[in-house]
Order: C-alpha cells, then sequence, then structure tokens
C-alpha cells in the first residue's frame, strides 16, 4: 500500500516520468528474460504492478479533474 501512496505524493510530471522509465525497465527486464540473462524472473511482474499502479493514479486524477 506504501508504494500507491509515494506515486500520488508525485506531481503529474514526475508521475508521467515514472511511467516512462518503468515501461522502459520492463522492455530490457524482457531482453534480459529473453537472452537467458535474467536472475529473477519475479522482477517482471513486479515492473508491471508498478506500471498498473502509476496508470491508475493517472486515471483517479483525471476522473477527479473531469467532476470538479
Amino acid at each position: 500500500m506504501a508504494e500507491i501512496d509515494d506515486i500520488r505524493t508525485l506531481d503529474d510530471q514526475d508521475i508521467l516520468e515514472e511511467l516512462e522509465s518503468a515501461r522502459e525497465q520492463l522492455m530490457n527486464l524482457r531482453f534480459q528474460n529473453a537472452t537467458m540473462q535474467l536472475v529473477n524472473v519475479n522482477e517482471i511482474g513486479d515492473k508491471k504492478k508498478r506500471i498498473a499502479r502509476i496508470k491508475t493514479v493517472i486515471q483517479e486524477r483525471t476522473i477527479s479533474e473531469r467532476n470538479s
């Protein structure tokens, strides 16, 4: 739960930068997995969850702006 609270404290620009960074990291993890260099395959799932959390916060903000 603490991770999503950390994401919510970021401003809009920082969230977008964090999303882009997480997507790049996920791509790199997938390449490492394909070339059998990835030691911990659970990192892929963790990164996907982080991306989903970031997208959730973005969606929450979009909805709250529409309702305001």
